[in-house]
């Protein structure tokens, strides 16, 4: 897996891993404005063995309004090419692709971009944004940010490229973290963020989408304070912010808690460290409810060593995870670790020695309710591949 695949050891970070509530107040669901945003990963093709085509046959493209791909990196102030062999050059098979149609030797596209291009055939409303950063790729907006006008003037040259001219309806930021610190410390300034997302909207115009996928820390002192959120608003079609790695096994003696809490509980190990307190920052901030989307994280994190059933509990280290410890995708914890209760909106589950905590249908039904009465322009998902085959979680958004 490409490097960039390796989850991050912090809160409130783009993860790399990953009964249906839906007919349940249907009113209330579709107040909730209709966006629901998945990001599929890049590396997901490799191990996961998850493809775009999956984004079909799971229900999740009827679903979805937008599709970020995820990651562009950011290197010598430009966007660039991620990975170029799954954006572009594998070679996909009839049974792989989404139309059923192998590729050729000598055709121009092929890869996640061309298959992507097939499923916006397919399905003609859905939008696609190619997403830059993350976590391990973040490093480079420091120096994007000493020239924000020819940063935002090489993204647009790279996404308009003439090899997959009209694939990508606009451009999503995942910068972790402006002004504050994250794989690495960053120290561009208060007002980098804006100044990078003012060129972007510059350089973009009105008919493209700019996005954000922002920090979710909320707590006195914390990274929602070490930049312009409010300020760079008014260039952004809406925000992300990660509410969810909250809480994880990078404590690995505990205590244990769920890792994306809907509200705040009796015991919660930090202040500041919920959706509902991520979501009442920024709005104080002046920033548009309906420009903030709510993000659900369709994997769990886990602790071992735990003999508590509920929150709170002492550990010994993180859970094991199939590609990575402490974190697991939703597919597989339903069946290994089934939840045994909920706390602040989200499922938790004891099994052996083990604790985790991950969303269901029903508390991403619960969620999605609370997003709605908020006023939330909508969801978003990190990311599609933890879903199970028949779309069992983003079926429950909406």
């Amino acid at each position: 897996m490409p490097a960039v695949a390796a989850a991050a050891p912090a809160p409130d970070t783009h993860a790399a891993a990953a009964q249906t509530h839906d007919q349940a107040t249907p009113g209330v669901r579709a107040a909730a404005d209709g966006k629901l945003v998945g990001y599929f990963a890049e590396w997901d093709v490799y191990q996961r063995d998850y493809h775009v085509k999956n984004i079909d046959t799971s229900g999740s493209a009827d679903q979805l309004t937008h599709v970020n791909y995820a990651f562009g990196n950011v290197q010598g102030g430009k966007c660039t090419v991620g990975d170029s062999f799954a954006d572009y050059e594998k070679t996909y098979t009839a049974d792989q692709s989404v139309d059923g149609q192998a590729d050729t030797w000598d055709q121009p596209l092929r890869g996640n971009f061309n298959q992507l291009q097939k499923l916006k055939e397919k399905h003609p409303g859905l939008k696609v944004l190619w997403s830059f950063g993350g976590w391990t790729w973040s490093g480079g907006f420091a120096e994007a940010a000493k020239n924000p006008a020819a940063f935002a003037e090489s993204c647009h040259s790279l996404l308009e490229d003439e090899r997959w001219a009209g694939l990508f309806d606009g451009i999503d930021i995942d910068w972790e973290y402006p002004n504050a610190c994250g794989l690495s410390c960053d120290e561009s300034g208060r007002e980098a963020f804006t100044e990078v997302t003012k060129a972007l909207r510059a350089e973009f115009g009105g008919d493209k989408l700019v996005t954000a996928a922002i920090t979710a820390d909320a707590s006195d002192g914390g990274k929602l304070e070490a930049a312009d959120y409010a300020g760079a608003a008014q260039y952004v079609d809406w925000y992300l912010p990660m509410t969810y790695d909250y809480f994880g096994a990078w404590d690995a003696q505990g205590p244990t808690a769920p890792h994306s809490p809907l509200t705040a509980y009796d015991g919660i190990p930090k202040e500041g460290f919920d959706t509902s307190a991520t979501v009442a920052k920024l709005t104080s901030l002046g920033v548009p409810a309906e420009k903030l989307l709510l993000g659900l994280g369709f994997y769990g994190r886990g602790w071992d060593g735990v003999t508590q059933d509920e929150p709170g509990g002492t550990a010994t280290g993180p859970a094991p995870g199939t590609y990575e410890q402490g974190i697991e995708d939703y597919k597989v914890l339903k069946e290994r670790c089934p939840a045994t209760g909920t706390v602040a909106g989200t499922a938790y589950a004891h099994c052996g020695n083990q604790w985790w905590s991950y969303d269901t249908p029903e508390t991403i039904g619960g969620k999605s309710d609370w997003a709605a009465q908020q006023g939330l322009g909508g969801s978003f998902v990190w990311e599609l591949s933890g879903d199970t085959a028949d779309g069992e979680l983003i079926k429950s958004v909406r």
